[in-house]
């Protein structure tokens, strides 16, 4: 009995000892939430300086010059000397009573919408057809988008060379007996903005062309294959298969089509010119704002010009990621839905 009950007591003190060693050599939680910490402050510390210079651009840019175009559109100023002759919001009062003003944003509208109508459809062809494997695919891919790389100056001033009434084009056209076609394509107000869209199409179409490749090279061919067990005709497929999945694509170029539209200037003031623009039915808001602006002399009123058209711009491109983009944007963010 003596035994058994020292048998005991020993076997209680191996235990208690054995939950005292099991309890003292669990790590405390302490040192892993300091180490946790510190791997978040070395993140954000790393995320701060790689970003900084990028930041500081952006500020510097963009942020401070729109600030400063905002500040000067309350003021009539010539450009030079301290802004001191306040006029508050009469600047843009004008702006929206304007007629000319109102022509020009009339004129952004039609260009953003005949770009998105034009282009995108035929992007989309060009893009399936380029998608197959036929010969000199990849001499027809870099022709379609060397417009794209050429400078907007050489663009316009080719173009406005071939288009007058003496040139290339009504040349080639009294050549092949198509006299009776030969038209002032650049200052027939009818013609003018459809010239515009076929220079414009032309230069931009293959920007939109590579973006729909790329979105084609990542659907997965197992879709494909799948629809032609099931016996899907060509363009079954592409109609239920290729143009759903290539949607998110197609919509980013849809807002950089936009963007590009209101903004529109280059190719405009080369071909046509400020003035002749006005008259030809081509002028747009950042026409306008060049010429009652800087030529004009009344950089307030250009300032105010500026900070409208990035106001409009702003707007346009909140509803667009508010309506077309949202689910876009749902399906990027995987964070906080795990």
């Amino acid at each position: 009995m003596s035994n058994s009950l020292g048998t005991d007591t020993v076997s209680d003190r191996q235990s208690q000892g054995t939950v005292r060693g099991e309890g003292a050599s669990a790590p405390s939680p302490r040192p892993r939430v300091a180490a946790r910490r510190r791997g978040r402050a070395r993140m954000r510390l790393e995320i701060t300086v790689l970003s900084a210079p990028a930041i500081l651009m952006f500020v510097a840019f963009v942020i401070f010059p729109v600030i400063l175009a905002a500040y000067y559109g309350f003021y009539r100023w010539h450009g030079y000397g301290p802004a001191t002759d306040w006029v508050g919001l009469n600047n843009y009062k004008l702006i929206f009573t304007d007629p000319a003003f109102q022509q020009v944003l009339w004129h952004n509208g039609v260009i953003l919408v005949l770009s998105l109508v034009i282009q995108g459809p035929v992007a989309i062809i060009l893009a399936l057809l380029l998608n197959q494997k036929i010969r000199g695919r990849s001499v027809i891919r870099v022709l379609i988008f060397v417009p794209y790389v050429i400078s907007e100056v050489i663009v316009g001033t080719g173009w406005s060379l071939m288009l007058q009434q003496n040139g290339a084009v009504n040349d080639l056209l009294s050549h092949i007996g198509l006299g009776s076609l030969q038209k002032d394509w650049l200052a027939d107000p009818k013609l003018a903005i459809w010239t515009l869209m076929a220079i414009i199409s032309w230069k931009y179409i293959g920007f939109a062309v590579i973006l729909m490749l790329a979105g084609l090279q990542s659907i997965p061919d197992e879709l494909f294959e799948a629809a032609a067990l099931d016996g899907a005709s060509y363009w079954q497929v592409q109609r239920r298969i290729t143009v759903p999945l290539l949607g998110p694509t197609i919509r980013i170029w849809g807002l950089l089509s936009i963007i590009g539209s209101l903004q529109l200037f280059d190719l405009v003031y080369i071909i046509w010119g400020e003035y002749v623009s006005g008259t030809a039915g081509t002028s747009t808001m950042a026409i306008y704002m060049v010429q009652q602006g800087r030529d004009a002399g009344n950089y307030g009123y250009g300032s105010a010009v500026a900070v409208v058209m990035f106001l409009i711009s702003m707007v346009i491109a909140l509803i667009y990621q508010r309506l077309v983009l949202r689910r876009d944007l749902k399906g990027a963010v995987t964070e906080g839905a795990s």
